[in-house]
């Protein structure tokens, strides 16, 4: 499981452990603060404290993009070379509401799945009917000491203007605790997602060709529903290591739907495609197919 020393995932350890289960807590040491190597060491010293075994793993975390976005990926990153089994991490129902928000300022509804793939890896989330205040409180009453993430009190992150500010001020407006109707919504937009993306998959195989190749069939997405077809273009720039975006999936979906003659949409290289990183890239219509290539 992933373990930061923060009360969720010290709340998880310990529950987990007292359930019988065999647990390795992968302590992830992301390098973006002082002393971050000694809280990832301390954090597994807490979970060997616990009956756990425990590993740290050093990451470095690409300087490009959202800070948040290439942290989570050199993270789950370091957790599918770590192990081949399923990873727990420590998803409350807070941290669930918190999505629901930050998706929707991305012009998306999303939420998070109880269990997932995610970087190669088997992620599961355990903790998301249950709220922050009560892994502190459990954390209180087994007398673990709690690492508080100085970040957490930077209100320039969006996720945490959103706990520290926004979301009071929703619970505030509506009278009482606005984190459960959120979360429920949060949890609802992930299975609606995961059905229409399982129904896109189905209608269209994936191509796995290298940058250069061509893929897919332009009239054949255009006579889909805009919501499956948005969703094979996502999952095939991401198999092409393409970053996939809002305005790029509007472009392509175009090239599909109001095919003129137009020239082809640009793309930047996703963050984990290293080996691309720099170089243009643009989709193309050739021959009725959708390709990515290398931008003029």
């Amino acid at each position: 499981m992933g373990l930061s020393g923060g009360a969720d995932s010290l709340a998880l350890t310990a529950a987990l452990v007292a359930e019988g289960f065999e647990v390795q807590a992968l302590c992830v040491d992301h390098g973006l603060q002082p002393g971050s190597a000694e809280q990832a060491g301390k954090a597994a010293g807490q979970a060997e404290s616990l009956g756990a075994r425990a590993e740290v793993l050093k990451v470095e975390v690409a300087d490009r993009g959202s800070l948040e976005a290439a942290a989570r990926l050199a993270r789950y990153q370091a957790f599918a070379g770590a192990t081949r089994l399923p990873v727990a991490v420590a998803h409350t129902a807070d941290d669930q509401a918190e999505t629901l928000l930050l998706g929707a300022l991305r012009g998306k509804v999303a939420g998070m799945l109880p269990a997932a793939e995610i970087e190669g890896v088997r992620v599961v989330r355990p903790l998301l009917q249950v709220r922050r205040a009560q892994t502190l409180a459990a954390c209180e009453e087994l007398g673990l000491a709690v690492w508080h993430d100085p970040q957490n009190r930077d209100t320039s992150f969006r996720r945490v203007a959103l706990r520290r500010e926004i979301i009071p001020q929703l619970s505030q407006l509506i009278g009482g605790d606005a984190v459960p109707a959120l979360a429920q919504a949060a949890g609802d937009a992930a299975l609606d997602d995961a059905a229409l993306s399982n129904a896109a998959l189905s209608k269209a195989a994936l191509s796995n060709a290298a940058p250069g190749s061509v893929g897919l069939d332009a009239a054949e997405l255009a006579a889909l529903s805009e919501p499956v077809r948005r969703r094979i273009l996502a999952a095939w720039l991401h198999e092409q290591g393409a970053e996939v975006t809002r305005e790029v999936l509007r472009g392509v979906g175009k090239l599909c739907t109001n095919w003129h003659g137009q020239g082809g949409v640009a793309v930047a290289p996703s963050l984990k495609e290293q080996k691309i990183m720099g170089q243009r890239l643009e989709v193309r219509r050739v021959g009725g197919k959708l390709a990515l290539l290398p931008g003029h």
